[in-house]
């Protein structure tokens, strides 16, 4: 049975392009993985405490010399790595936030990027342990900033899923950005029929 870990990040609910699209994705892939289940982490209400000195003290000691504070630190962070591995998909939604990722995903970020968990060093030097895993990343953004659009160089959000999920040996990515969303905002174009835009290239994630 396959697992899809869904990742949701917008703090605006139900009014969230980049949640809709998320939710979508969600539906179709359940369709093409009969039986299989998804577990949502909705970061806007899960409570990630930035990293500190008690977690890089944590997470560069060996487990058996861990104090009672290096634990507490560490909880959070081994909740996520564990739902992390035990997935087969990871979809994130997200929205763009001064052409990077929002602040709570970025933290997320940093407790699963963790030494001996999801990367390693060997005699080859580094070594990712989360290989094998399918990650799809919806960028909702309010302009556009795909490749050939005038703003292309400022979309840092894209090009950095692309390192940090490389770097713990995820390399199967698929980004969808979502940028224009100003126009709905603006009332120039219908949600529903900008959201239509990337149905297709959705569907075509999950149902891989």
């Amino acid at each position: 049975m396959s697992t899809l870990l869904k990742i949701d990040v917008s703090p605006r609910g139900e009014s969230s392009i980049s949640r809709k699209l998320g939710n979508h994705f969600a539906t179709e892939w359940q369709s093409n993985h009969t039986g299989g289940e998804i577990i949502t982490r909705d970061l806007a209400t899960t409570k990630i405490p930035y990293v500190d000195l008690p977690w890089i003290g944590g997470a560069f000691t060996p487990p058996d010399q861990h104090s009672a504070e290096h634990k507490a630190a560490l909880k959070i962070s081994d909740e996520l790595i564990a739902e992390l591995l035990g997935a087969d998909e990871v979809v994130i939604s997200t929205p763009m936030y001064n052409f990077n990722v929002p602040a709570v995903l970025k933290a997320w970020i940093d407790h699963i990027v963790r030494l001996n968990k999801t990367f390693g060093f060997g005699p080859e030097g580094l070594k990712g342990l989360a290989a094998g895993k399918k990650v799809t990343v919806i960028i909702a953004s309010g302009s556009e900033y795909t490749a050939g659009s005038p703003m292309e160089s400022y979309n840092l959000e894209g090009p950095y899923f692309r390192v940090v999920f490389g770097f713990i040996g995820i390399t199967d990515l698929t980004i969808v950005h979502a940028g224009g969303t100003n126009t709905v905002a603006q009332g120039k174009v219908a949600e529903s029929v900008f959201i239509e835009k990337f149905v297709h290239e959705i569907d075509l994630a999950a149902s891989k």
